[in-house]
């Protein structure tokens, strides 16, 4: 292999969110950290070389982004996806979460309903509440450890409460599943035919696992971009959160001229110029360092599936499609949500996401991110077998 992914490099006092200040979550200094959706590998050398230039050039003035750099994104897509963006329907943000926000706020009314599929990503909720719309769940059936779409409840739940927007999260966080092309077809038919607009979070869209194809939502057929609003970013493949550029494309100039609006608004005219850099070197020069990621992602994978099989029967592992997001149900060791939290935390010492931030669904999950080198997944499900002992 070109790259390692091996090395452990140590995070604490950089100011990361993941690793520093555990005490304000109310756990203690020593818990080791697989929480949050960053990953714990170095960025792509070519990355780090772009911006080591940028760095040396020493001006930092207003920017954006050149030719280049909608030519580095549309290369990716058309390439990975079999998808052809157009460069008018591009509009960069700070974050999706940013641009779902942005997209409540201009292309929907306080007090109109939208719809998410718990148990899902928790900003989905807080941003339809904190725009004070009003929030549909059409929750995901769980059966036989894999989750699926109750389709009949998703088009009542749009008839019954005249729902505006759906906010869809493809490949799904956290349950790992990556819809089948039948099952976005099914869903954006019925949002067709209600005029629902699809607000689609594919942020996890470049992690798939062997024999999975994740189906990007544009290439559904044209009969569904009037109602698009399509949310990416090289931010979890690449390992670039804290850089903030996103790809939002909106092919409907209608909804767009809304979305800028909205932006307008706010005072947002350029991403820096980091950012922006960061994007156009990882789409440009990221393929064989993504490969190499993927084939360790399924390494970890496997550990972590044959680790709960063999020595963790109480804990069942949601076979996971895409992601690096790995999905635990834990009813098994009967316990409640604020319970295995707890015991999670401050008995296991592991700093994981409790499911019902997910939704009341999810209270007997824990989300764990595998991003991160093998030595430190084992040394965490050493630490989660230890910690059964004692219940």
């Amino acid at each position: 292999m070109q790259y390692s992914f091996d090395q452990i490099v140590n995070r604490y006092h950089t100011s990361s969110i993941k690793y520093d200040h555990p005490e304000s979550f109310g756990l203690p200094d020593d818990v080791l950290p697989l929480w949050v959706a960053d990953m714990d590998f170095p960025v792509a050398p070519d990355i780090q070389k772009a911006l080591h230039e940028m760095a040396d050039h020493g001006i930092f003035g207003y920017s954006d982004n050149n030719e280049e750099y909608f030519d580095a994104v549309h290369h990716w897509f058309l390439t990975h996806f079999h998808w052809d963006a157009k460069k008018e329907w591009l509009k960069k943000t700070p974050g999706v979460v940013f641009a779902i926000g942005t997209a409540i706020r201009a292309l929907t009314n306080e007090g109109d309903a939208i719809l998410i599929q718990r148990p899902v990503y928790y900003p989905f909720s807080q941003m339809v509440k904190a725009n004070n719309r009003t929030l549909v769940n059409n929750p995901l059936t769980y059966e036989n450890g894999t989750y699926s779409i109750d389709f009949i409840d998703f088009e009542r739940k749009i008839q019954e409460n005249a729902v505006k927007m759906f906010i869809l999260c493809s490949p799904h966080n956290p349950v790992g599943r990556v819809w089948t092309k039948d099952e976005l077809l099914t869903m954006a038919q019925i949002c067709k035919k209600h005029n629902v607009i699809v607000v689609a979070d594919e942020i996890h869209c470049d992690f798939t696992y062997s024999g999975v194809t994740h189906t990007l939502f544009p290439t559904l057929g044209e009969e569904f971009l009037d109602t698009l609003v399509l949310c990416t970013a090289p931010s979890k493949t690449f390992n670039l959160a804290g850089l903030q550029a996103s790809n939002i494309f909106i092919p409907n100039k209608l909804l767009r001229d809304k979305f800028q609006a909205e932006l307008n608004r706010m005072g947002v005219i350029e991403l820096n110029r980091a950012g922006l850099l960061a994007c156009q070197a990882a789409y440009t020069y990221g393929e064989d360092w993504l490969k190499e990621l993927l084939l360790y992602l399924e390494g970890n994978l496997d550990l972590i599936r044959s680790f709960l099989s063999e020595r963790l029967p109480q804990i069942k592992l949601v076979e996971p499609q895409g992601t690096y997001l790995v999905w635990l149900d834990c009813s098994g060791l009967g316990l409640s949500g604020k319970e295995l939290n707890t015991f999670f935390g401050q008995k296991a010492k592991l700093w994981l996401d409790g499911g019902s931030m997910f939704g009341k669904e999810g209270a007997s999950f824990q989300r764990i991110n595998i991003a991160c080198p093998r030595s430190i997944l084992e040394k965490a499900l050493t630490q989660l077998e230890a910690a059964i002992r004692t219940l």
